[in-house]
């Protein structure tokens, strides 16, 4: 002990009481942090969000999925109007021309986030009655496309779901997300689970790499029969039919021909809210609706 002073009892019982150690492991935060842990957080993320939609009475989604870059009208009007500006101060300039480019399809797409809001609007307002929470709008909770989504039921006075996630961009949920439904989740997995693990229907509408994902996994887990079939429906034909050739995979005998009925291809909400009734509700007569879809509990 040469060197080194010994603390005084009343000093090592501070050092006991302000040691790590000392922490009730489920207030540990850097314990729960250690690699060690991850299976403890994956059922923490899995038990959270679960617990919660149990307490809110939500007893089904329809999923939104779609990309975050696609703005409103007018903002993408704006955007076009600044690039276009750009570009003619910078002729010359090859990213002012991509600017330019880009900020006119995008204007073009903006269809679809006024396409994805009449759909969730039009859901929200028919199936969150009678104290039910039937075919809630789910989104990633991020912007574009699924601030579309719960823009709609938020307009509609329902409620709606968002499953953020933690990425270096698009971090915030949007601000339409019912606030006791919005989850921020760590792991993929878990949030890809949760996204369908309630789901009548997914959406897709046009999106990049995640929105592709979502629906290959999507169509991978009905196709093997990991998950009930529901309707998967792709809003935007020229998008989706120019980006996939689907009839090229079924000729080279990659998927079978009958995989090509797992999904089907749409141009309009009023489209995919009509296939999601069709593939959910027996023949009923004309302007009736089923009593799932209204949330009747006879």
């Amino acid at each position: 002990m040469t060197g080194k002073t010994r603390p005084t009892p009343h000093e090592n019982l501070r050092a006991i009481l302000d040691s790590p150690s000392y922490l009730r492991a489920y207030e540990d935060l850097s314990l729960l942090h250690r690699t060690e842990l991850r299976p403890v957080r994956l059922q923490l993320e899995l038990l959270k969000a679960e617990m919660l939609l149990q307490e809110e009475g939500i007893e089904s989604v329809i999923v939104l999925f779609g990309s975050a870059r696609t703005p409103p009208r007018e903002e993408a009007e704006a955007r076009v109007t600044a690039a276009s500006l750009r570009f003619r101060e910078r002729p010359d300039d090859r990213e002012a021309e991509r600017e330019l480019m880009v900020a006119t399809n995008l204007l073009k797409k903006s269809r679809y986030y006024e396409e994805a809001h009449r759909f969730a609007r039009t859901v929200s307002e028919q199936c969150q009655a009678g104290g039910r929470h039937l075919y809630v709008i789910c989104t990633g909770g991020g912007p574009g496309i699924m601030e579309a989504g719960n823009r709609g039921a938020f307009d509609a006075g329902a409620k709606s779901v968002g499953m953020n996630i933690t990425l270096p961009h698009e971090q915030a949920p949007n601000p339409y997300i019912t606030p006791d439904l919005c989850f921020q989740f760590h792991y993929f997995a878990i949030r890809k689970m949760h996204l369908l693990l309630r789901a009548k229907a997914a959406v897709f509408f046009p999106g990049g790499f995640g929105t592709l994902d979502e629906l290959f996994e999507t169509l991978t887990l009905i196709q093997t029969g990991k998950m009930k079939a529901i309707p998967v429906v792709l809003v935007g034909r020229e998008f989706w039919n120019r980006l996939v050739n689907w009839e090229y995979l079924a000729a080279e005998g990659v998927i079978s021909p009958e995989d090509l009925d797992l999904f089907t291809i749409c141009e309009t909400a009023e489209e995919a809210w009509e296939h999601i009734l069709r593939f959910h509700a027996p023949p009923t007569p004309p302007g009736e609706m089923t009593t799932e879809i209204m949330g009747s509990s006879g």
